[in-house]
Order: C-alpha cells, then structure tokens, then sequence
C-alpha cells in the first residue's frame, strides 16, 4: 500500500460517522455492541413474499458458468483441484473470480472455483492422504515443514492420549473426533467487519491485551495475551485480504453492497484459514436489513439490486469446500461444511426478526435452484408472521433445503442474538464459542456393559483387563442388571470421550488456533464443551425390551454375546409411550449427568446434543446386533429419531416422544428428522403449504409445553 492510500485509508477510519448515517444511534456506538444496533434499526416486516425478484440475468450467468466450468467437472471426479503447494492462510492466495460477471459480492477461498486448499496444522497425515486420494502428490518441501519443523494438532494430540483412549477410538465406541480436522463450531461475528471496520476491531482488541498489563504473571495471563496479538495479527491480514479484492476493509461499510460484501470478507478469512467441521456463518439478516432499507429508501438501489446481492453471497457461501479424506467424507455422509445461516424468530421485546432480507435468502431456494448450503435454519415459532410462515412452508415443499429449530427454547438460554454451528447446536454471535466434540456410541456401550467391555465386532478386550465382569448365564437378561452394568461403563466410556475431547482442545488451541474467529468475539467469552451421543432410541428400545419382553443372549465359541432371541411385545421409543420414552429421557440425563462429574478444558460449560444426521450409518456399520432386533452393521436412525421403522404413530406421536427429552439434558441440540410427501400434505399447493404450516405450528408448541 502506497503512502498516500495509507493516509486516505487512516483519514476515513478516523471518522466512521459518514457509514452510519441514517441509522438510530446507541451504545453500540461507543463500543463492539452489534445486538445493540440491530435492535435500535431493524425494521420487522408482516407482509408477504410479493415484493421479491428473481434472478438477474448477471446472477444466471454467473451460475450457468459455475455449472458448466466447475460443479459439473467436481461431481465427476470429486474433487475439482487442489492447491498443493500453498498452506492455507487469510491472505496465502491472490484474488480469484468465478468469471468476468462475477463482480457484485467478491473472494473465493483460493484463486479458482472449487480449487482447494491444504491446512496442515491440524494434522500432516489427513492432508496428504487427501491430496493423494485427489489424484495429485504432495510437495515433498511442505511435508518436510509440517513432520520435521512445525509440530501440528493432530502429532500433539496423540503424543497425548492415553492407550484407553487409543483403544476406544479404534474400537468406534467414539467416532468421529476432531484430533486430525479443525473443530469448528465456533461462530465469529463476521457482522463486526462491517459495522465497525477492522480498525477499530484491532484498536478493541490492543486495548484488551494492555488492559492486562498490571497483572501478576499466570498461564491465563500469558495466554490471553498470546492470544490476542494473534488475533491482531489476522486482522491486519483481513485488511490485506481486503486490498487483494480493491476494498478498502479498515473503515465501517458505508453502503448495503459493502455491509455483505464486508461480513463475507470475515467469513471468508475464516474458511480460508480453517476447515472446520461447521463453518457457520451466524444471523445475517436483521443485521443486513437496516442497510439495504437505508438504500432503497434513497433510490441507491432496488429490490432486484438487493436480491442479486443476496444470490452473489449465497453462490460464494454454496462453492466452500475442504480439503477431505474419504474416510472423513463417509464419517459425514458426504461433503458438508455446514456455513449454517440462522433467520427469524424473535427478539426479547416481543418483535419478529422477520425482515424482508429473511425473505430473500429463501428465494435463492427458488433463483438458484436448492442446495444442501448454506444449511438454512429457521427460528420457527408459531406467532411468527403468516406470511413468512407461508413462504417458509412453499420453499420447503419446493426444495426440501430448509431445517426448522424452536426459537423459544433457543431465544430462553441463549438470548435473541443466537445462532446454530453446525445443524442444532445454538450459541450467543460472538460471545460464545464450542468445543466441539463429535459423540459417544451410547448404543454400542450397552453391548460392552452386557460383554463387559469386550468389542461385541472384534472380540477384542477394549477396556482394561477384570475391569468390568460380564453378563453370564444362558437365561433371558435381568433389566436391573443390565442397567447397573450400564450405569458403570457410561462411567468409562463417557470419562475416557472427555479426557480425549480436554487434550483434542489443548492442543488446538496450542497448534491451530482460529485467530480470525476468535477475533470476532469478545475478547471474555463463554466456552462451551459440545458433548453428544449416538445410538438413543437403539439403547431405548433395547432396554424396553429387556424390561417388557424376554430377551436371551446368543453367544459364540468364546462367551461374547453376538446376537439375541426377544420374545414377546416391548414397547419402543418414538410412538408417545412413556414407558418407553421415559427410558430414553433417563439414558439422555444419565449420560449428561456422567459428563457433568469431569472437569472440562479451560472451564468449558459441558452439554450435550442428540445428534447423528450424517454419522449414523458410520456408527451402525461398527456396531453388532441390539435386544430391540436392530442388525448388525445396519445405520442408526438419525438423532433423536425412532429406530428406523418402529414409530407407527405417525408423525406427531415421534415429535411427543422427542419432546419428553429434557432440553436441560441437551443444550448442544436435539435433532428430529422428518420426511413428508407434499402430496401427504394436501391436494393443492395451497393446502399443502397451510398443512405444513400447521404441522410445524403444532409440533414446537407442544415442544413449549412439554417444556413448561
């Protein structure tokens, strides 16, 4: 940067006044508030979907280009490129366009579409796996760097574990830890960008790091200290990224097109520097609408302007990738990144955070046709307006994109500022982070209780020697004694998954921190330890049927129980029968109560979620067969769900049966996966559209009451 550009770029941060023109002052002002100014200047909006606009022909280009050049060659061979020669890093790549109409929201991850980039310092050996399985050779210098020079997350975490966890984690009783990956879950406010430039972040965060001067030295001193000169650091690189693209990102956004332009910038700092296993982008909406109103109302721009931005963010938001492994792949079912945008429900005051903007991001459903990302999450609450309820409810017939969460239960204990990481998991925008901790197969540790910790796949003994004494006998199992038993290897299970969840975050935080993330947050937050389990309504049911039926165990050559003969009915969990629902409420507070008892990292707060949408088919292909009739090898049913095929109640019985589990037992989430025909919904899109609405209506206010 020219000396002169430096004194124009200092002269307009020195004074932001001219950016927040127009807008209802407040403390938001005098300091990083950004709840503050989106309660004093949103405008909640009670109309319907008729303002809209479709595509621009830019947008369709754009798209068309996209298709052809790069999604289409993606699909083909799976992974498009990769950059082997670049570690990534905020500002590692120079500018890249998806084409020459590609000019109304800016930034790629790396300089081409779908190129992507190597993060080794969460772990050597997945990059290079990955890299390999793309078809290309690492470079022999960047692997000399990352095993011989620069330690990474992945070689101190397992420096650390202990041969219980070693043997736990092979054994698939805890899948899917985030020891060679970046954890993700952690939502910066990316919204803090626009609204106040990155200087005046860098100068909030310098004053953080002095106002500690004065204090005596402690390991919490040094590093919170450590930690913010490396967040000023990737700030400074924001401001570099910034100039790659012509923005001028150290002043406040002064214009609609810049705030999502400024807000994408962050986003994009973080997932060029991390890769996360959720990348979520936050609660975008009633913060971008004061901007966009600000401009229409002075003929700056129009709705079709407005709209067009929108799509621009969203292409960019649905073209992140990773670079992944397939075993990491099947472990998610896929390829996700989770850049999860949460929208609606409302504020504490008793408004609707329904903004026309809420409206817009639904119809890139329909101007660019559905996607799996962002994962769009809807606050949903039966008083929201009618008209948005109705929109919702068309789009998620027509796309099947769109994921609906309880905005009371949320907006209760994480306040009207909140947003989901990942699929279910809510936190405060930059004032809380998780760490994230994948979950515990609490279906397969019933098969170690009844074994007494020997691998019901393997045979292998995976706890330790004469820790745990097995069932014997050839008679049908006591549900007493199972129960104890189950009770004492929840104590193993659960405490070896929380030793490795304490030493995967030390060392992340020691060998990949998210400097740019975390720069987006206060600088004291609230940190989380995001536990869950895997398996509910299996150990539901199984257990039903050891109370209510009679179940033999079938053992081989050697004593382990492989299989079992139930005789008899046995209620099961997901028909709105308390005998067996009760039995899943007490599995999902029994675990919460076990991982309560450890201390966490860092002070974290432990909760929990009830949560496998992907992982489930991982989990059923390393666990045996179950007393409840579930096969060996088979896939879970996903969260919170009913085994697959035992709900014969219909839908809304499912919902009753998951709303008797105790959110206090589950703050991380818990998630119940639906699917509904449109034509089981009505006749006519319109009856189907108001059915749905009723459907959803229905289902969170019973979730409200079962609360109360």
């Amino acid at each position: 940067m020219s000396q002169a550009t430096a004194d124009r770029v200092s002269a307009e941060s020195a004074d932001p006044t001219p950016a927040w023109e127009g807008f209802a002052a407040g403390p938001w002002q005098e300091g990083v508030d950004v709840r503050d100014f989106i309660q004093r200047n949103y405008t909640p909006y009670q109309g319907d979907a008729s303002f809209l606009a479709g595509p621009t022909a830019k947008t369709l280009r754009v798209w068309d280009t996209l298709e052809k050049n790069y999604l289409s060659e993606e699909r083909r061979r799976r992974v498009f490129d990769v950059d082997t020669d670049t570690p990534a890093d905020i500002d590692a790549f120079p500018a890249g366009y998806i084409s020459e109409d590609d000019d109304v929201i800016v930034g790629l991850q790396t300089d081409v579409p779908l190129k992507r980039a190597m993060m080794p310092n969460g772990g050597w050996r997945m990059v290079e796996a990955a890299i390999k399985e793309a078809g290309k050779e690492p470079n022999p210098e960047i692997k000399k760097i990352f095993t011989q020079y620069r330690k990474t997350h992945n070689d101190a975490v397992f420096d650390i574990y202990t041969p219980r966890i070693r043997a736990a984690r092979s054994s698939h009783i805890v899948t899917g830890l985030p020891d060679a990956y970046g954890r993700g879950r952690i939502i910066g406010d990316y919204r803090r960008v626009a609204l106040y430039g990155v200087d005046a972040l860098i100068a909030d965060k310098l004053a953080a790091k002095e106002a500690t001067l004065a204090q005596g030295f402690s390991e919490h001193w040094a590093r919170y200290r450590e930690e913010h000169s490396e967040q000023i650091k990737a700030l400074k690189k924001l401001i570099t990224l910034g100039e790659e693209y012509g923005l001028d990102l150290r002043r406040p956004a002064a214009t609609a097109r810049e705030a999502v332009q400024w807000t994408y910038m962050g986003y994009l700092a973080s997932v060029k520097s991390q890769d996360g296993a959720a990348m979520s982008i936050g609660r975008l909406s009633p913060f971008l609408d004061p901007y966009f109103e600000r401009d229409l109302d002075s003929g700056a721009i129009t709705e079709t302007d407005a709209q067009e931005m929108i799509d621009a963010l969203v292409i960019k938001l649905r073209i992140v990738r990773f670079l992944r492994t397939i075993d990491y792949d099947q472990i998610f079912s896929g390829d996700p990144y989770w850049a999860t945008w949460s929208d609606a429900g409302f504020s504490e005051d008793g408004r609707s955070q329904v903004t026309k903007t809420s409206f817009r991001l639904l119809q890139t459903l329909r101007n660019l046709g559905p996607a799996p990302e962002p994962n769009i999450t809807i606050f949903w609450d039966p008083a929201l307006p009618e008209g948005y309820k109705e929109f919702c409810s068309a789009i998620s017939i027509e796309t099947s994109s769109v994921q609906y969460e309880s905005d009371a239960q949320i907006r209760d204990r994480w306040g009207d500022d909140a947003a989901i990481a990942c699929c279910v998991s809510p936190m405060k925008v930059g004032k809380q982070m998780q760490f994230f901790g994948a979950r515990v197969n609490a279906a397969k540790a019933l098969l170690y209780a009844i074994n007494g910790g020997r691998d019901e796949m393997s045979g292998k003994q995976v706890t330790e020697e004469g820790l745990f004494t097995p069932i014997t006998g050839d008679g049908p199992l006591d549900f007493d004694e199972v129960w104890e038993k189950y009770e004492e290897m929840l104590d193993w299970v659960v405490g070896t998954y929380v030793e490795a969840l304490n030493i995967i975050h030390y060392s992340h935080d020691r060998y990949a921190y998210e400097s740019i993330e975390m720069a987006l947050h206060d600088s004291d937050i609230v940190r989380t330890m995001g536990c869950g389990i895997a398996g509910l309504s299996i150990v539901a049911d199984s257990l039903a049927a050891i109370k209510y039926a009679s179940v033999t165990p079938v053992r081989d050559e050697t004593g382990l129980v492989t299989d079992y003969i139930t005789e008899g009915d046995f209620p099961v969990y997901g028909n709105d029968d308390d005998r067996a629902d009760d039995i899943a409420a007490t599995i999902v507070h029994t675990v919460m109560d076990k991982i309560k008892s450890f201390p966490m990292y860092r002070d974290a707060i432990p909760t929990q979620s009830v949560l496998t949408i992907t992982s489930n088919v991982v989990y059923g292909k390393a666990t045996g067969s179950f007393p409840s009739g579930h096969q060996k090898g088979t896939p879970f049913a996903p969260g919170a769900n009913p085994e697959n095929g035992m709900d014969s109640h219909g839908m809304v019985a499912s919902m009753l049966s998951v709303g008797k589990l105790d959110y206090n037992d589950a703050l991380d989430g818990i998630s119940l996966t639906n699917t509904i025909t449109p034509q089981g919904l009505g006749r006519t899109k319109e009856e189907q559209i108001q059915n749905l609405v009723g459907v959803l209506d229905a289902g969170f206010i019973m979730e409200e009451d079962e609360e109360a």
